[in-house]
């Protein structure tokens, strides 16, 4: 299948570009500010703050179908610019998936599991939502606009973590830089969430998109966790020492964007749909750790122009 991959120079985007070429696929990547360099598939350059002319570049492309990953994903950033935060996380989610509804493509939007205020946790697809951020508040929009276009577009609330071009993307990263270099560091006891593998989370996503699912679905770890515990745990597997990881409460550090405590999802509908559980945390820490062993992460480095 000729799929064409959006924010492919993010963690999420490159991931699952290299997961899907390596399963067979012809896969184009589109990228913002990062040209790509040795990676197995073809890149581009576009910025969709020009979307006739990105549009004109993914139609030559002739896609069989289409994975949005590319958004304002710094919660900071976000707060502090809002107008591009909503140009880029709605309105050009929007005006994708009409595009790839009138080309009559699947098309799959990542969404994030922000999307909750963190009151409850164990959310489902039918909970209300109520974002805190102003990146949450974006990407609840992005979803409402591609549903309102795409009704059959695959909607995918996801968390995740793994290695990524800079090295210092996700939390496992942090962890993991810290912790080799037996810096301590702070792990919030309080905020809980269910966090996926970035290639586990891009197997199932390419699954997703082989069985033609559609509509809203939770895309996480079947276990769930706290912060604090998921730094011990990557502590532990990498044999550096877990008392540097500092128990700490969220309200005792300060910081900037609003953030939920409370984001543990439920899978279980996506499970369902493919008839079998996803991964749960320690195994995607343990394919973490073998990445690593693997020399991944260098490799990943080394796509950096």
């Amino acid at each position: 299948m000729r799929i064409l991959v959006t924010g492919a120079s993010g963690l999420l985007g490159l991931n699952l570009s290299l997961v899907a070429a390596a399963q067979g696929h012809q896969v184009t990547g589109l990228s913002h500010s990062l040209n790509l360099q040795g990676v197995p598939f073809n890149t581009h350059q576009v910025d969709f703050l020009e979307m006739e002319a990105a549009l004109g570049l993914i139609e030559t492309s002739r896609p069989q179908a289409i994975i949005h990953c590319a958004a304002v994903a710094d919660l900071n950033l976000a707060e502090q610019q809002p107008a591009l935060a909503r140009q880029l996380n709605c309105d050009v989610a929007g005006r994708l998936a009409q595009a790839a509804a009138g080309w009559g493509l699947p098309f799959v939007h990542i969404s994030t599991d922000a999307v909750f205020d963190g009151v409850a946790g164990g959310y489902t697809e039918k909970d209300p939502t109520n974002p805190l951020s102003v990146y949450a508040q974006t990407k609840l929009e992005g979803e409402q606009a591609v549903m309102a276009v795409y009704p059959d577009a695959i909607i995918a609330r996801v968390v995740f973590y793994g290695w990524s071009l800079s090295g210092a993307r996700s939390l496992s990263e942090f962890f993991f830089n810290n912790l080799r270099d037996g810096q301590r560091v702070k792990g919030f006891t309080d905020t809980h969430f269910s966090p996926l593998y970035t290639e586990d989370l891009a197997d199932a996503l390419l699954e997703m998109l082989d069985a033609s699912l559609s509509g809203l679905y939770h895309v996480v770890s079947p276990e769930n966790l706290s912060k604090y515990e998921f730094g011990v745990r990557i502590a532990q597997r990498f044999g550096f020492e877990p008392g540097l990881v500092e128990p700490v409460r969220m309200h005792e550090v300060k910081r900037g964007a609003p953030r939920s405590l409370n984001l543990v999802l439920s899978p279980e509908k996506v499970q369902a749909a493919l008839g079998h559980p996803l991964p749960t945390v320690d195994e995607g820490i343990e394919r973490f750790y073998h990445r690593w062993q693997d020399k991944y992460p260098q490799k990943l480095r080394s796509f950096a122009v």
